[in-house]
């Protein structure tokens, strides 16, 4: 059982798949290649919108667009607002956001853009989740090789999902509790806090004008 070779089922799976690290040490350690996974897909899950979820993300982003990536964001809630984007380090010039008419058409635009491996992650708003479209987006991340975030509400905890990777957030003193639910090697039993910058430093205002969420 000491064997090398034997994985065990409590135990960080060790893969040859490419990551992007999150930018959080406590967080990457627990994580298969020790950060986002590429080529797959990952729920953010959450109570309510601006508890810090972008920030969260903030530095892969920020990395992907110093190396000339797309960012897709798909169906955001609010309109992205662009100094707080560039103070961060994200390159606005490739950033492309895609406010669909429909929630079918959002589904297809998100499947569209993990399938074309034309960018280097997607944020995805979507609503009306259900397995099969899960798994499309899915299989669609694999054959891009794209980092795809989807964001749902806490309550989707419980339901089957396809992706490789599900986090539940909550509000902690300093930063955030991050639940991990899946990973590719088990889910783990306590959740890890993830110290984030300050909110005047890492803030996203979104419009309309009187609408402010944190990021």
């Amino acid at each position: 059982m000491q064997h090398p070779g034997i994985w065990r089922g409590n135990q960080r799976a060790q893969t040859a798949e490419e990551a992007l690290p999150t930018g959080f040490a406590a967080l990457d350690a627990l994580l298969p290649g020790g950060g986002w996974p590429r080529g797959a897909l990952t729920e953010l899950l959450i109570g309510r919108q601006g508890i810090g979820e972008l920030r969260l993300l903030i530095p892969a982003l920020a990395r992907l667009s110093e190396a000339d990536g797309w960012l897709a964001w798909v169906a955001p809630p609010y309109v992205p607002y662009a100094a707080a984007l560039t103070a961060v380090g994200i390159d606005l010039k490739r950033l492309v956001v895609a406010k669909p008419p429909s929630e079918a058409d959002a589904w297809w635009t998100a499947e569209q853009v993990l399938r074309s491996g034309t960018c280097g992650a997607l944020l995805a708003w979507l609503r009306a989740a259900d397995e099969r479209r899960m798994r499309r987006l899915q299989l669609s991340a694999e054959t891009g090789h794209t980092w795809g975030v989807l964001f749902r509400h806490a309550h989707a905890a419980q339901d089957r999902s396809p992706a490789a990777l599900r986090l539940l957030l909550e509000p902690a003193a300093g930063g955030l509790a991050v639940h991990i639910l899946k990973r590719r090697g088990g889910p783990v039993s306590q959740p890890v806090v993830v110290a984030m910058p300050q909110a005047g430093v890492c803030r996203m205002r979104m419009a309309p004008a009187l609408s402010r969420v944190q990021a």
